[in-house]
């Protein structure tokens, strides 16, 4: 899978998803991550990208063309035009769901906002999704693309070591994962449940599937409703 993000800091991005797993896949070739420096699609002579807003206000406002420029020479290289996420406080809050649906993209362009944001004639131009990690407002959208490549990344075969791990995750089946243990069985007093010693992978799955409901009750009780009310329904069909 191809990751083209649109930026003015490149290094933050390569920096940041050229170690652990996503490091590993790219040297492995099972990912790619561009960063496209948006600033070298600016025609000033001091590749300035922003200017002050019309109408007034605080802050800059990236502009059009170096934006328009940069994706444009995305989709020569890629001989499409592949989706392109932007990344805003403003978009839909980025689930485990979506993950799985940009996953089935060969090509994702991921844009990342700074100032005040980008002149809304660019966005209208190329963004096909908005969307947020959460509801709070951050200095740039680098850090936001850099959880979304790294969340879809772990559903691309072969990135991980072990094909099950995915599929465990929480989220993944509308619940929140099992607690894990490992050596010692012994720590500090506390030891590791009996059943998880016990060789019998039927109350194993048993033990982490109650496990995986309490916790989701107790920590995400609109989850834990959600998945009453789904399991309700599949009960009656």
């Amino acid at each position: 899978m191809n990751f083209y993000v649109m930026t003015l800091f490149p290094d933050m991005i390569t920096n940041g998803l050229n170690t652990s797993i996503t490091g590993r896949a790219i040297e492995k070739g099972l990912l790619s991550v561009e960063a496209v420096d948006i600033r070298d699609f600016s025609t000033n002579k001091h590749m300035k990208v922003d200017d002050y807003p019309y109408g007034g206000g605080a802050g800059m406002v990236m502009q059009a063309p170096p934006v328009c420029a940069a994706f444009d020479s995305i989709v020569q290289r890629s001989g499409h035009r592949p989706r392109v996420v932007y990344m805003t406080p403003q978009g839909h809050t980025f689930t485990q769901k979506m993950a799985h649906e940009f996953a089935k993209e060969d090509d994702l362009v991921i844009l990342c906002g700074h100032y005040e944001g980008i002149d809304e004639r660019a966005l209208e131009a190329i963004v096909t999704d908005y969307v947020s990690i959460g509801d709070y407002v951050l200095t740039g959208g680098e850090l936001p693309a850099m959880v979304v490549i790294d969340t879809i990344s772990r559903l691309v075969p072969g990135v991980l070591n072990n094909s099950e791990s995915a599929e465990t995750e929480s989220f993944e089946n509308g619940l929140l994962e099992y607690p894990q243990y490992t050596r010692p069985v012994e720590f500090n007093g506390m030891r590791v449940p009996d059943v998880l010693l016990s060789g019998h992978h039927g109350k194993v799955e048993e033990w982490r599937y109650q496990k995986s409901l309490e916790r989701t009750k107790k920590f995400r009780p609109d989850m834990y409703e959600a998945y009453i009310k789904e399991s309700a329904k599949d009960n009656e069909k």
